[in-house]
Formats: C-alpha cells, structure tokens, sequence
C-alpha cells in the first residue's frame, strides 16, 4: 500500500510511520526537511513547504501521483483544508485529517463526549477554532464525492523525542527543573479538572487502523487517553516517573493566570480549566483502538530524553514564574471576611 503522510517525522507520524514500515507499506514523507527523523530510513521524503506556497504545495502532490491513502498531519487553517481538497481529489483513496479534541465546544454539554458533540470553540480559541473548521470542509468534500474523508481527533499526545508535555501555565518544561529542585509548582484552579493523556504508539495504532477501513470513512472519531487524571495527578506521575516526591503546589485560579499572564493563559481559559473526558467506543469497535502504555511507564522514557538531550529548561530561564507566585501569595495572604 502507497501512503503519503504530510509531515511524517511530529510526534505522532513518528508511530505511524514506524508502523507502516514495519508492515512493508510503500511510505513517503512531505515535510520541511528541518526536523530530524527518529527512523533510520525505510521511506522516501518529498521537501517542500506548504505554509509558504499552496499551489506549489498542490503542484507537487499532482506530481507525486496516485496514493492509497493520505494522512495529513500538519492541516491547521481552512486555507491548507481547502487546498488539500485540490491537491488529492482523484489522487487518494482515502484521506485522514488530523483534527483535534479542541474541535469540540467547551464546556462540554453532557460528558463523556461523544463524536456527536457540538464542535463550536470560540474564534479566540483559534487552534481548535479552525480544526473545527477544517473538519467542516473536508467533510463536506466528502458529501460531494471529492474526497473519501476520516477525521482523527487525538487529545492530549506524548512520547520521546520532543518537548510535548504540557503545563498549563506555560513557561517551557521549567517545571520539571522546579520539581527537581522542590520548587514550588503552579497549578491554574484547584488542580482537579480532569486531562486524558495517550502514548503516541497507541495513538499511532488508530490512526494505522483507519487507513482504507470502509468503516471509518466519512466520520470522525476522538482518541484519547482513558486514565483519566486531574491535572494534580497528571505532575504527580511526572515527579514520580523522575524519582521524586510529590511537588509543592500554589493554586492559581484561571481568571487570576489570565490577569497576570494575559495571552499565555488563554489555553487555561479556553481548554485545561475544563473537564476533557471522552468516549473513544467507536474507536475500539472500529479503528482497534487500544490504550497500552500507563502514563507514569510512558512518561520516563520521555523525560529521560529531555534530561539526555539537555532539554529540560532551568527555572532560572523564567524568573517570572516565581513573580507569579508571589504576585497571587501576596494579594491574598490578607484576605479576610
């Protein structure tokens, strides 16, 4: 089988590439060629860079022929999805567009979320906003015959090879240098809404199971981690993945992250003060979704490549992070009623 995937060496192409080539799929790469691969061949790669020049984009993919299947990983704007839509009607099989769990309108209306959610976020929220938006086109290409279209909409995605753990505030992965060293860490709220988080080899194992699958065409499924933890949980398996005890908190509510940090905080606004809980049955039964790897096993390997590849920021990087802490203790160690 000829795939193409655009992008082919993030975070999640990484397993889906190493699973196509372990089944012997004929596997091509369309990417940048910035970023280093962590597979020692086994594919071909096409340079290009489609942000910069869609139809040059599009001139190329005409050039490249026929493939069985298309997995767009880099798709972020209608621009790039009407584009798509171009480039590979008549040219693929079929086409997976990596969306996202940010599609979905937050607060969810009822939980657990199932694919039948409404996908509205706020244009502020822009990234979720637009794969919202993306998903619209691309299944309506697929009403129209163009495009024989699956949406994947992974959650939260981690494993080696990149800096893709998250902490709400921001400031880098500094935190994990301040766990280290017992400083304290913030957490937005009461560190309890709830944060699903999957190894990239399970998400990777979806994506594989979507390809050509009669099934999966023409809908959209989430794929999401199901040890379902709070974001207290959530660093508390990082400290105990690394060897430490669990860090000292300061809870900072979302609205008080927004007035210190502005811009910074508005995933805390629009995405992690929420509970992301969701239902991935449809993609059991139908991609062989499996949740394999447990957060504390999957994210050692990950910090020990950080530490390796001297990627874990030192807090000193961010003295703003401890302003932070003391702007909140000292506005309301005086409160009173």
């Amino acid at each position: 089988m000829r795939v193409l995937i655009l992008g082919g060496t993030g975070k999640i192409s990484t397993g889906i590439t190493r699973r196509l080539i372990e089944r012997g799929d004929d596997v091509v790469l369309f990417n940048r060629g910035t970023t280093g691969s962590l597979i020692d061949g086994g594919y071909t790669t096409i340079t290009g860079d489609r942000k910069s020049d869609l139809p040059a984009f599009e001139k190329q993919m005409a050039e490249a022929g026929t493939f069985d299947c298309v997995i767009d990983m880099i798709c972020h704007t209608p621009e790039e999805a009407e584009s798509a839509v171009r480039a590979f009607s008549g040219r693929t099989g079929h086409y997976i567009f990596t969306s996202s769990v940010d599609a979905y309108t937050k607060p969810a209306a009822a939980y657990p979320i199932t694919e039948d959610a409404e996908r509205e976020p706020p244009k502020a929220f822009l990234y979720g906003y637009n794969k919202a938006r993306c998903e619209d086109l691309f299944f309506a290409a697929h009403e129209r015959g163009e495009l024989a279209v699956t949406c994947i909409r992974p959650g939260h995605t981690y494993g080696e090879g990149g800096n893709n753990l998250i902490h709400p505030p921001g400031f880098g992965n500094c935190y994990l240098n301040r766990m280290k060293r017992d400083m304290p860490v913030i957490l937005h709220g009461n560190g309890q809404s709830v944060w699903p988080t999957c190894h990239r080899n399970d998400v990777a194992a979806a994506f594989v199971g979507a390809i050509c699958n009669e099934k999966a065409m023409g809908r959209g499924y989430h794929v999401t981690g199901e040890e379902l933890m709070t974001w207290q949980q959530y660093h508390e398996g990082i400290a105990k993945a690394m060897g430490y005890p669990a860090p000292r908190f300061v809870y900072i509510p979302t609205d008080a992250l927004e007035r210190m940090l502005g811009e910074q905080a508005m995933l805390c606004k629009y995405n992690f003060t929420y509970n992301n809980i969701y239902d991935n049955t449809a993609a059991h039964e139908d991609l062989g979704f499996k949740v394999t790897i447990k957060w504390v096993d999957g994210v050692r390997p990950v910090i020990e490549w950080l530490d390796q590849n001297g990627l874990i920021l030192p807090a000193e990087e961010f003295p703003i992070y401890d302003r932070v802490i003391e702007t909140w203790e000292k506005a309301t160690a005086s409160l009173t009623v």
